[in-house]
Order: structure tokens, then C-alpha cells, then sequence
């Protein structure tokens, strides 16, 4: 086993971390680094920091990349309208990228010789972080307990935690019966009675949105303005990136907004069933196709909707970083110069409703074509025949050959 001095673990302070923090220490005889990210998770970092330092750390690192998430990695994505498989609006694929970035970054301001994590070796984080940090530093060495250690079962890792005096939170004092992962974009569930992709959830599973039958009788209408694409400002308040998507978290869990129940394929190979809840972004994402609406030329709305799926599985499988992505971005990015303007929206009982649309200096719309009455010679519509018979043309030759 080739000797590890010092190792940055990426640390959330719960039971999988906290016994591979000790685990680290025993197995290579290591200094330990910590790393936590504040990426929205609402939750406080101070007993975290506290935890790390009981456990004889003593280079910790606690560090608010809220607004780095939302700008650099939660709007691009959006540019792209991104949905994986239909329905997964990726909350957790595209933080694993920003969390590898720092990892790097801190192993290099340490003098560390690995990064480590807590990803099983079932799932896709492994993969996100690992590519992540391969293409930001080739030489850089990490180190995944999953992938190692005898520790195969939660029984397991509690019996360590015990045995080494880590205090650990079972079920039996409260904590939840499933996997949990939340951020600014969303929080999600998965294991314990969602391994069967036939029980219905539980409603106590829902830790943000209220349920849209419990969500008030009145909708709540918001202004969403844009500006090259993405959201600057609500009912013209303007705010920054994190807290604009802080703001419409408010209002989608307030009306039941972004509830998902999925089987995805995961890139290793397997089906999982997961439940999110993503609130802010399901708002987000209406708005914004509905800003290109009107905004966007046919052809490139069409160019950006065959390149989308491709997009998502290439943050879904941890190719953030790769050159393929930043080509597609480069693509996307330069489309939404038009996009700039205001949308109307009403948020009810679960559901996100367009009632208007506008945009004082890039609106394609031209109300004299498209309108059904008088339009005083804007359009010829005796012009429509002659191109119904040139796009007829290959139909027709190729049915009079069928009939021949």
C-alpha cells in the first residue's frame, strides 16, 4: 500500500464521514484534512467544525460556496433547460463537480497526497468526484473507504462508531429511516422503503414542500426577470444568484412545488428509485423556457432541445469537466445573449402555470403575423402553397413509386 502522509476528506459530519475520518487515521496512519462545503444545505456547520476537532483535526475547512453553486454551476445547467430522463432536474449530480473542484484546490494549498470520500461504490458520486478531481489534477490519489474496507452495512459502520467513541444518531434516536442529500437545488431520499419501487412514499419523506392538497387556496403570482438567460431579479427585487434561488424555494415549498418519484438508470449500471424535491428549480425551469419562447429563434430553441438530453447525461455521469461539456456550454451560453426579459408566473396546489411573457428588446413575437385578424398586407397567405408543395415534393415522388 503506497504511503499517504496527509488526505482531504470531503466531511459532512454524519455517521459514513465521521467513521471514515477514523477510519483514515487507522488504516494509513494518515494526517486528515476536512472539507465542508455550504452549498444551501440549511443546516449549521458549527457542530460539524466542533465534531471534527473531537476527533483531533486540526486543519479544518468550513467554506460558504452558496453563491459559487448557484452561479457557476446551478445556472449554466438551467441555460440548458437540463432534465435527466425526463423528470430529474439533477440536484445532486451537479454539486459533486463544484465539491471535487475544492478538494483539489485544498490538497493542493495542504500539501495533502489524496482526497478522500464517503461515495459508495455502488453509485454515482464516486464517479462525479472522481472524474472531477482527475480532470482537475491527473496525478492527484483518492482514496474511497467504500471500495476497501469490511464495513458493507449501516449495523457495521454504527458498531465501529461505538467501538472508537463517535457519536453517531440511530434510527432508534430519531434520525431518518433513508439517505438523505440536500443542497440549494433540492434534497433527496433514497434506500430503506423506497428500495421498492411499489411502496408509496410515506408522507413524512417530504422534509420541505408541503403537501399541494395542504398548500394555501390562493396562487401567489411572481415576476421572474432575466437577463442573458438567467434569473436576476423577482417582482424586481434584484438578488444575487443564491439568494434568488433561496427565494423561490420559499415559494415552491410553500405550494407544494417539485415533488419527484423516479427509477433513473444510474451510469454504473444499475436502476435506482430515488424521491426530490425541487422547488426553486421546477419554477425556474418554466420560466425559462418560457422566456426563450419568445426570445429564441426556432432553430436554435430546436439545436439546444436535441443537445439537452445529451448535456444531462453528461453531468448525471460526472463529465462536468470534460471538454464535450464545456463545448456544448460554450454553444448554449451564446444563445442566451437574447434572453433577457420577464415572466409571469402562478404557483398553486403543486403546479407552476405561464400567465405572461415579455421582453422590451429581444421579443421574436410579431403580433402583425401572427394575428387573426386584418394584417394589412404583413403576410401573403397564398404565399403558404407554394412552400406546402416544395416540402411535399419527396412525400409525393416517393408514394407515386409505392403506387407504381
Amino acid at each position: 500500500m503506497q504511503t499517504v502522509k496527509k488526505v482531504v476528506l470531503a466531511y459532512s459530519g454524519g455517521l459514513d464521514t465521521s467513521v471514515i475520518l477514523k477510519w483514515l487515521q487507522d488504516h494509513y496512519h494518515c494526517e486528515v484534512v476536512t472539507f465542508t462545503a455550504d452549498i444551501g444545505q440549511d443546516e449549521p456547520l458549527e457542530p460539524i467544525e466542533a465534531k471534527a476537532k473531537a476527533l483531533g483535526i486540526s486543519e479544518i475547512f468550513v467554506e460558504d460556496l452558496r453563491e459559487e453553486f448557484a452561479r457557476d454551476f446551478i445556472f449554466p445547467m438551467f441555460r440548458a433547460n437540463t432534465v435527466y430522463e425526463g423528470e430529474y432536474l439533477l440536484g445532486t449530480s451537479i454539486a459533486r463537480p463544484l465539491i471535487a473542484k475544492h478538494l483539489v484546490r485544498i490538497a493542493g494549498l495542504t500539501s495533502s497526497d489524496a482526497i478522500a470520500h464517503g461515495a459508495t461504490g455502488k453509485g454515482n458520486d464516486q464517479i462525479r468526484m472522481e472524474l472531477g478531481a482527475y480532470a482537475l489534477n491527473p496525478s492527484i490519489r483518492i482514496i474511497a473507504p467504500w471500495r476497501e474496507w469490511d464495513l458493507t452495512s449501516r449495523e457495521k459502520l454504527v458498531a465501529y462508531a461505538k467501538a472508537h467513541g463517535i457519536p453517531v444518531q440511530t434510527q432508534a434516536d430519531g434520525s431518518s429511516d433513508y439517505s438523505m442529500d440536500a443542497n440549494l437545488l433540492h434534497i433527496s431520499y433514497e434506500g430503506g422503503q423506497l428500495e421498492d419501487p411499489w411502496h408509496t412514499p410515506d408522507p413524512s419523506v417530504w422534509a420541505w414542500t408541503v403537501a399541494p392538497t395542504d398548500a394555501p387556496d390562493e396562487p401567489q403570482t411572481i415576476d421572474l426577470a432575466f437577463s442573458a438567460g438567467d434569473p436576476v431579479s423577482i417582482n424586481d427585487e434584484c438578488l444575487s444568484p443564491a439568494t434568488l434561488m433561496a427565494r423561490l424555494n420559499e415559494i415552491g415549498c410553500r405550494h407544494g412545488v417539485g415533488r419527484a418519484d423516479l427509477v433513473e438508470n444510474r451510469y454504473i449500471g444499475m436502476k435506482n428509485r430515488g424521491c426530490y424535491e425541487t422547488p426553486g428549480g421546477t419554477i425556474l425551469l418554466k420560466a425559462h423556457r418560457a422566456m426563450e419562447s419568445i426570445t429564441l429563434d426556432r432553430e436554435v430553441a430546436h439545436v439546444k432541445d436535441d443537445l439537452m438530453p445529451r448535456y444531462a447525461r453528461l453531468i448525471y455521469n460526472g463529465y462536468w469537466w470534460s471538454p464535450e461539456r464545456e463545448a456544448l456550454q460554450t454553444l448554449i451560453d451564446a444563445s442566451q445573449a437574447t434572453v433577457n426579459g420577464t415572466v409571469r408566473l402562478s404557483v398553486y396546489k403543486g403546479g407552476v402555470m405561464v400567465l405572461g411573457r415579455r421582453s422590451e428588446t429581444h421579443s421574436l413575437f410579431a403580433p402583425e403575423l401572427s394575428t387573426f385578424e386584418e394584417d394589412h398586407g404583413a403576410y401573403r397567405q397564398a404565399d403558404a402553397e407554394g412552400f406546402i408543395k416544395l416540402n411535399a415534393l419527396r412525400l409525393r415522388v416517393a408514394q407515386r413509386l409505392r403506387n407504381s
